[in-house]
This record gives structure tokens, sequence and C-alpha cells, in this order.
């Protein structure tokens, strides 16, 4: 002899656990806690469709900051890099290659990508010079001479 317990129910319909919401909130307060930590150095959301970022090295030398993406198997002629004001955009596309066989596994990445990355306005973009070798692309982006870091000695 079996009783069945009956179910409450409430006239308020339940809410809805959306994980890939909780995600977007999340990655989106980490991107301002980023903002925040690295002040001038903004990095920009990924593509809406399809695209993907590739990893990017940034340095800051006395004279200028150095960005270097990891972009192997990427021709020349695919890779776009970009000024505007202080904003440094690097975009392209690695395109998938003709296959004679049936793929079994793939787990390198094709398609468009994007990088933005802003710098501190005192830079000198007339002088940024870009270069592709051995699958990494390297941006450097001197600083202009106001901008410069001196030490200034103390006197007693």
């Amino acid at each position: 002899m079996s009783t069945q317990i009956p179910e409450r129910r409430s006239g308020v319909a339940s809410e809805r656990w959306e994980p890939l919401s909780e995600l977007d909130q999340v990655t989106e307060r980490m991107r301002r806690m980023l903002d925040q930590t690295f002040g001038g150095f903004a990095l920009q959301p990924l593509l809406a469709e399809g695209g993907w970022t590739p990893p990017v090295d940034i340095e800051e030398t006395d004279d200028a900051y150095v960005i270097e993406a990891e972009l192997p198997g990427v021709n020349e002629k695919d890779v776009n890099v970009e000024q505007a004001g202080n904003e440094i955009s690097i975009t392209g596309e690695i395109k998938e290659r003709d296959r004679k066989g049936v793929l079994r596994r793939q787990t390198r990445r094709t398609g468009r990508f994007e990088y933005r990355v802003r710098v501190p306005e005192q830079v000198d973009p007339d002088k940024i010079d870009a270069k592709l070798q051995g699958g990494v692309l390297t941006v450097r982006v001197p600083k202009s001479q106001r901008a410069e870091r001196r030490r200034i000695e103390l006197k007693s």
C-alpha cells in the first residue's frame, strides 16, 4: 500500500535557471575588474558570432608597448592590424584547408579572430610597426617623448 503525497504548485511560474546568462554576468564582472586593475589597458569582448581571440602578451618597456599574439598557420595577407586613437585592433581569419580524407578530430581553431586593446594615449602612431614571424605577430607601439619614463634624481 503506497501513499502518494500530493505535489504543491504555486500560481507563480518558477524562474528558470539560465547558466549561460550567469556565465555572461561573471565574464562582465571579470572584465570590469581587469579594467580597474590595469588602468589604461582594456580588453574588448570577443566577436559576437563564431569569432575567437588569440592568446596575447602585452609588455611595457621604457619606450614602447609590445603586443605579441599567437597566430600559428596564419598568412600575412590574412591579418589586419589597425590603430584608431589609442586602440590597437588585430583581426583576421584562419581558413579551413581542403581535406581529401575524413576529418576524425579537429582541435585547431579556424575562422575569424579579433583582439582589441586600448593603450595609454601618449603613443607615437606614426612609428607603430608589426611583423609576423614563426606564427607570432609582434606589434610595437612606441611611446611618445612625453610619455617615456625617466628616473628623477633626488636632491638632498
